[in-house]
């Protein structure tokens, strides 16, 4: 199985301060939906695995989450392309989950589920957070710069003489604009 996994706020759609809280407030970043339909065709299995504490917080319900995921399924399939599955950790900060990303486990639950290992798949991410669950997995890390990804690039190590390719704890991580631009990334090494 050629995985990829995808966090959602800040890498399929625009990111809010103050948590995405509706479908209506749920925006894709431009080409990110072409991306995922770029990268379905091109034989992956797109998995999106987000953090959620904005249900734990109170800021929005259940049926607002499965409204905002529901939106995103169906642009997918508009683009004739579907997601694998979507991810979520419903906690909060403090309730001490093990699917809580910087934790492994909502990547341990898509291993499961899909009964393949992750090591070697493609993580896209726009905090040390997602890139943190996808190091302690083996995974190959992307920061976009979208979403908090800029920002997070202050926190990583550049590699030497290489502007499009950072460091975490040794492992390389690669950066690109955003979503599109990890797509054709991805598909180019056509792992």
């Amino acid at each position: 199985m050629k995985l990829v996994i995808l966090d959602r706020d800040g890498v399929i759609n625009q990111d809010r301060d103050n948590f995405v809280r509706t479908a209506d407030q749920w925006l894709p970043i431009p080409g990110s939906i072409e991306a995922i339909a770029r990268l379905h065709q091109a034989g992956f299995t797109v998995v999106v695995a987000t953090n959620q504490s904005g249900l734990a917080r109170g800021h929005f319900e259940l049926d607002d989450l499965e409204a905002m995921h529901a939106k995103l399924t169906q642009l997918v399939e508009a683009e004739n392309a579907e997601l694998g599955a979507i991810f979520y950790c419903p906690h909060g900060p403090d309730d001490h989950c093990k699917c809580r990303k910087p934790l492994p486990g909502l990547i341990d639950a898509i291993e499961a589920v899909f009964n393949t290992s992750a090591q070697g798949a493609f993580l896209v991410g726009d905090s040390l957070r997602d890139l943190q669950a996808g190091l302690v997995k083996g995974c190959q890390l992307i920061l976009v710069e979208t979403g908090n990804g800029r920002a997070t690039c202050a926190q990583l190590e550049p590699a030497v003489s290489d502007h499009s390719k950072l460091s975490l704890e040794g492992q390389t991580v690669h950066l690109t604009a955003d979503l599109a631009a990890a797509a054709e990334l991805i598909i180019a090494q056509g792992i």
